[in-house]
């Protein structure tokens, strides 16, 4: 049903977009979802409710925001099996996993070189971040050549051995497909900007407005203009991320078919799939208006104009048709931007045939928050998300669950910094994601409960987003302590820091200088220390992949059920006909009472002994007779 001013609440929620977007408002304002389902609300029309707030022109932007789909997924309950539901995927950021060579940087030979301790922790996929020849603006999400290997990670002998040896090991390789920009550099850029009419319509270029202005008021995700001005052409070229970062022109069926071929020769490589970055972006609409400074405040200025353009499900299905379909055994996990539940199931019902499976990021802060805010994250709400999303998410929209990131701090840091909770806390972040029903990607370190760095000031910052930040609130008055507090809190760099292997300087990653600071944890924490202890969140995530490998038909694909207790637990079951298992989780740092009294065998706990009421973040998990 097409959405008008004159629509209701009700009518509104029964659309994919609308739907999400209510729902970013609530969350972003920490308001009561309850507003959402309140009969005082739902008969309202949007003019009703928003007619006070907004212009006439502005209440016909949002309501053209909400038709730009109206379709909603018939979901199937009936799941069929495919590995990628069955396996823990686990993300490697290449440059701060293992440095082979001494130059400071993690290589592709380095990642061989732990390829057993990943088969051995359980590990069925390994995905790789960029490893494309890249000029690192951005960590190597801006590509200069998609089929080369940066020279820093090695060659493309290195890459067909690593492949190979991780294909021995009975796993599966990921890569990262960045295909809404490419570097500035990329050799069709630079042939753009010499006016070749061909290469510059793989990029969005624009004249100026009138009055020598860019193009239109879109922001760029790291901050200031979308717009590069380029004097040589007198024109503008559009950058949603960092200004060496150009986004491609998709409605070039020529670009699309340069995509294809690329996708297909790394598929005809081996490689088993793609998580495919901001893809979501890659259709903007026509004519490229400016954006509305109301959405703007959810989603960044101009993001109703490109975060689910009008051609992106025809793009989708183009690039499965032409890539994917013809290797059925290969996987593609959309990263979506500025979207929700309904519109990931859009893009990832099986019916569909556009993308495998997408990821849902409601949950990574809590409602009202953001990431460069210092705050204290509330377990109960990622309780609340994965509910909703075990609910929502039928068997044709199979769940992904993601706690930390490469774009992410430490979750461990963000909910409880006490040292004394660490080991417990981390192994409940475990627990959640390898017991619920959906796809577990697990973040190099977060196995070992890794944290954030504690870094000294920002000539330590390497990500460009956060030495964007800085700079821009520097240029308006802000304290520099101020800034660098936040940047601490929720930069991207926490991440990013190497891999803890052992006690030896720089923590066994690198025998020369690191290219970011190491944690200083690293002798209290590092896997050779964590291997050889039974108690370990190493051995704890270990014990949980076994026993969800061990049980797929009940930790897999079987029934998720809730059971309804209070807001310091997460307590539910997971059944088939074959088995039975009930897991109890105490959200809180504090000693609380068991809410519900369990007869059945204790499988496995983050506890090393039993006792009669549950500890800080005390995660339990029983196997029950049916």
């Amino acid at each position: 049903m097409k959405i008008t001013p004159m629509s209701t609440l009700s009518d509104v929620l029964n659309n994919p977009v609308g739907y999400d977007v209510s729902q970013m408002v609530v969350y972003r304002n920490n308001l009561s979802n309850d507003i959402l389902v309140n009969p005082l609300y739902r008969e309202k029309t949007i003019a009703e409710l928003l007619g006070d707030k907004l212009s006439v022109p502005e209440m016909e932007q949002i309501v053209s925001l909400m038709n730009l789909t109206t379709e909603r997924v018939i979901a199937k309950k009936e799941v069929d099996p495919k590995w990628w539901k069955e396996s823990v995927i686990y993300q490697i950021y290449p440059r701060s996993f293992m440095d082979s060579n001494g130059d400071g940087i993690g290589d592709l030979q380095g990642i061989i070189s732990k390829l057993d301790y990943l088969k051995d922790l359980g590990v069925d996929v390994l995905w790789l971040s960029p490893i494309y020849d890249s000029p690192n603006d951005d960590m190597g999400y801006d590509i200069r050549d998609y089929r080369k290997i940066m020279t820093e990670f090695g060659t493309m002998a290195d890459f067909d051995l690593m492949l190979d040896e991780i294909h021995k090991r009975g796993m599966k390789l990921v890569m990262d497909l960045v295909v809404n920009h490419t570097s500035d550099e990329h050799e069709w850029f630079q042939k753009a900007l010499t006016g070749d009419k061909k290469y510059k319509d793989y990029y969005i270029f624009r004249k100026s407005k009138g009055d020598g202005s860019p193009p239109n008021n879109w922001t760029s995700f790291f901050s200031g203009s979308a717009w590069n001005y380029y004097p040589e052409l007198d024109e503008w070229a559009l950058h949603l991320f960092s200004s060496k970062q150009m986004d491609l022109n998709w409605e070039n069926p020529e670009l699309r078919k340069e995509i294809y071929d690329m996708v297909s020769w790394w598929l005809e490589k081996g490689v088993d799939g793609f998580r495919m970055d901001v893809i979501t972006l890659i259709s903007k609409v026509d004519g490229l208006p400016d954006g509305n400074p109301h959405i703007g405040k959810l989603f960044g200025c101009g993001a109703e104009h490109y975060s689910w353009g009008p051609r992106l499900h025809e793009y989708l299905k183009e690039l499965n048709e032409r890539t994917f379909k013809k290797f059925p055994e290969s996987f593609c996990v959309a990263e979506p931007c500025s979207t929700g539940i309904e519109m990931v199931k859009l893009i990832s019902d099986d019916s569909r045939q556009e993308v495998r499976q997408a990821f849902l990021f409601d949950h990574i802060e809590n409602p009202g928050k953001q990431k460069y805010q210092d705050y204290k994250y509330d377990l109960k709400y990622l309780k609340e998300a994965f509910i909703k999303y075990q609910l929502s998410l039928c068997g044709s929209s199979w769940p992904s669950f993601v706690i930390e990131n490469h774009d992410n701090p430490r979750m461990v840091s963000k909910v409880n910094p006490d040292p004394k909770l660490r080991k417990p806390l981390s192994k409940l972040l475990g627990a959640i994601v390898l017991t619920t029903r959906g796809t577990p990607y697990i973040y190099q370190g977060q196995e070992l409960g890794m944290i954030n760095c504690n870094f000294n000031n920002m000539s330590e910052i390497r990500d460009v987003e956060a030495i964007n930040r800085y700079n821009e609130n520097i240029e308006i008055g802000r304290k520099p302590q101020e800034i660098f507090t936040e940047i601490l809190a929720g930069g991207r760099d926490n991440a990013r820091t190497p891999i803890c292997w052992d006690d030896s300087e720089n923590a066994g990653f690198t025998t020369g200088v690191p290219w970011i600071r190491v944690n200083g944890d690293y002798k209290e924490c590092n896997a050779k220390l964590q291997f050889e202890d039974s108690t370990s969140t190493f051995n704890y995530y270990k014990s949980l992949m076994a026993l969800r490998k061990a049980n797929k038909s009940a930790l897999v694909y079987g029934d998720f059920k809730p059971i309804e207790t209070n807001d310091e637990t997460f307590c539910f079951y997971r059944e088939s006909a074959e088995s039975k298992f009930y897991i109890e989780i105490n959200l809180t740092e504090n000693i609380i009472e068991r809410p519900v009294s369990i007869e059945g065998k204790c499988l496995l706990s983050n506890y090393s002994v039993s006792a009669d009421k549950l500890r800080p973040y005390e995660v339990n998990i029983y196997s029950i007779k049916n």
